[in-house]
C-alpha cells in the first residue's frame, strides 16, 4: 500500500491554494466545508471564487504566485494549468515540508484526494492510488446510491446518545454492547424508513427514559 490513509483536521488552518480556475474552486469550497483559513492566488479568479472573497470567506490575491505565498501555510493545493509552475509550487512545498497537492499530478504531490461520499459525520474515501480517478468516480456515484441520507440522521442519534452517557460518568467499555443492540435491533433501518414510534420504542427499551428521536435530532449542526 503506497498512501498512508489518514483524515486531516484543517478547521481554522491556513491553506494556500495557486490558481483560480474551476479546479482551484472545487478545492477551495472543499476546504472551506471542512473550516479552513483559504488563501487564493491568482491573476484571474472565476466569479464564485470573487463572491467568496466579497464575502470574507477567503482571502485573495490576484496576481502571480511569489514563494512567500507559503509561510505560515498548513496546506498547499497547486491548481493551474502551467506545468513548470506547478511543480515549482510541489518543490518548494517539499522543501520546507508543507502538505502539497497538485490537482491531477499525483506524481507532483505528498498526499492525494480521495473521491469521497459524505452523509453528514459519514465520510467513504475511495482511491484508485492515482490510477484511474475516472473508476474512483465510478465507485462514488455507485456508494452514493448505496449509502443515502439516513446514515447522517443515524449517526447524528449515536453520537447524541455516546454523549449523555458519558455525562452520565458512564465508563466507555459500557457502551459497546448499548451500541452494538442499537445496530442490531435495526435502528438504521427504522430511520431510513422514518418509523418514529418503534424508533422511541426502540431507545426506550435499550436506554431507558428521556432518549427519543426528535431531542437526539435537535443538536444537528
Amino acid at each position: 500500500m503506497r498512501y498512508y490513509p489518514i483524515n486531516l483536521d484543517i478547521r481554522n488552518r491556513r491553506c494556500l491554494v495557486v490558481g483560480g480556475g474551476s479546479v482551484a474552486t472545487r478545492k477551495v469550497m472543499t476546504l472551506t466545508d471542512c473550516g479552513a483559513m483559504v488563501t487564493v492566488v491568482s491573476p484571474q479568479i472565476t466569479p464564485e471564487l470573487r463572491e467568496l472573497a466579497d464575502q470574507k470567506v477567503i482571502v485573495v490575491k490576484q496576481r502571480h504566485y511569489q514563494s512567500s505565498d507559503m509561510n505560515g501555510m498548513f496546506l498547499v493545493i497547486g491548481a493551474t494549468d502551467k506545468k513548470e509552475l506547478n511543480w515549482r509550487i510541489y518543490s518548494e512545498a517539499e522543501r520546507i515540508g508543507k502538505l502539497c497537492n497538485i490537482a491531477d499530478r499525483p506524481e507532483a504531490c505528498n498526499f492525494i484526494l480521495p473521491s469521497v461520499v459524505s452523509r453528514g459525520d459519514l465520510t467513504i474515501a475511495i482511491s484508485t492510488s492515482g490510477k484511474s480517478p475516472a473508476f474512483a468516480k465510478k465507485l462514488r456515484k455507485e456508494l452514493e446510491i448505496q449509502f443515502g441520507e439516513e446514515y447522517a440522521d443515524f449517526l447524528q442519534v449515536m453520537g447524541e446518545i455516546r454523549k449523555k452517557l458519558l455525562m452520565k460518568n458512564h465508563a466507555p467499555e459500557e457502551h459497546k454492547p448499548i451500541f452494538e443492540k442499537l445496530i442490531k435491533k435495526g435502528l438504521l433501518e427504522m430511520i431510513r424508513e422514518d418509523k418514529k414510534e418503534e424508533i422511541n420504542r426502540l431507545l426506550s427499551d435499550v436506554l431507558g427514559k428521556g432518549y427519543d428521536f426528535d431531542s437526539l435530532m435537535k443538536n444537528r449542526d
